[in-house]
Parts: structure tokens; C-alpha cells; sequence
């Protein structure tokens, strides 16, 4: 059990990928096929990408984030996260307009590799609907996905 910045508890699942590589995922957020979670906010949410997105992709150097104040769709590409491996496109976990985006990552991109859920947040958005969150996955689907190797 680990404990949010609030104190409040929350279940953090731990398992073993093929390879050796652990992943963690926690259940008080969403997840999306993509390899974003989402975090509601009251009425906002606050995303990012998952461990096993950024354990994928290796070390972050440089994140392409949408326009403050753009609309965005649901899977619409928004930007981009670059590592030393790759170029991996972000998509909108959910359709609503950005309202922030974590500056810290133009001077500290690693923030997504140290601490994809905390730090290493990427958008905060207004969704339109929040009945859009349950079309997402939860931590159960989330964690069958990755170990059916999608």
C-alpha cells in the first residue's frame, strides 16, 4: 500500500513482465489501450503515461505537448514522447479541452521514467462528459492487456 499526496491509501499492483522487467500499476486510476492512465480530479483529470510506456520506451528526452486551451478528441493524436529509443505518439485519453500541461518536463523529461504517475504527469484536461471515464479500463483490464502482449 502506498499513500497519495493526501495521505489517502491506494493499492499499487506489482508484477513481473516477460523478460524480467516489474511494472506497477495503481488501482485508483484508468487506463486506456494506449498506454496512458488517467486520474480523475473532481471535475478534472490529470494523465500520463504508464510504467509499461515508459519502461518501453527507455530513457525520455523530449515531450511534445498539445496547446493549452485546445480541444481535444478521444484517441485524436495530440503530441509525441520522445526517447533514445523511438518516437511514440500520445493520444487523448478522453475528449474535453487541455487546461495545463507539466512545463517540468521541457527541462526534466525523465520525470516520466523516475515517476510516470506522480511527477511525470503530462496533460490535465476538462473533459466534456464525465461518463467519457467509463469507457476506459480499469486496473484489472489494464493489467490483462499488457499480459495478453498488447
Amino acid at each position: 500500500m502506498v499513500f497519495t499526496g493526501d495521505r489517502s491509501p491506494i493499492t499499487v499492483h506489482r508484477f513481473h513482465l516477460p523478460g524480467g522487467d516489474h511494472m506497477e500499476t495503481p488501482d485508483d486510476l484508468y487506463y486506456t489501450k494506449e498506454h496512458c492512465w488517467v486520474k480523475e480530479e473532481g471535475d478534472q483529470v490529470r494523465w500520463g503515461i504508464t510504467d509499461f510506456a515508459q519502461s518501453e520506451l527507455g530513457d525520455v528526452i523530449f515531450v511534445e505537448f498539445p496547446a493549452v486551451g485546445e480541444k481535444v478528441n478521444r484517441g485524436e493524436r495530440i503530441g509525441d514522447v520522445e526517447s533514445i529509443k523511438t518516437v511514440s505518439n500520445l493520444y487523448a485519453p478522453l475528449t474535453g479541452t487541455v487546461i495545463a500541461v507539466n512545463t517540468a518536463l521541457n527541462k526534466s523529461p525523465e520525470f516520466i521514467n523516475q515517476s510516470p504517475y506522480g511527477d511525470g504527469w503530462i496533460c490535465l484536461m476538462q473533459p466534456d462528459s464525465s461518463e467519457d471515464i467509463g469507457g476506459l479500463l480499469d486496473v484489472a483490464q489494464y493489467i490483462e492487456l499488457i499480459q495478453a502482449g498488447q
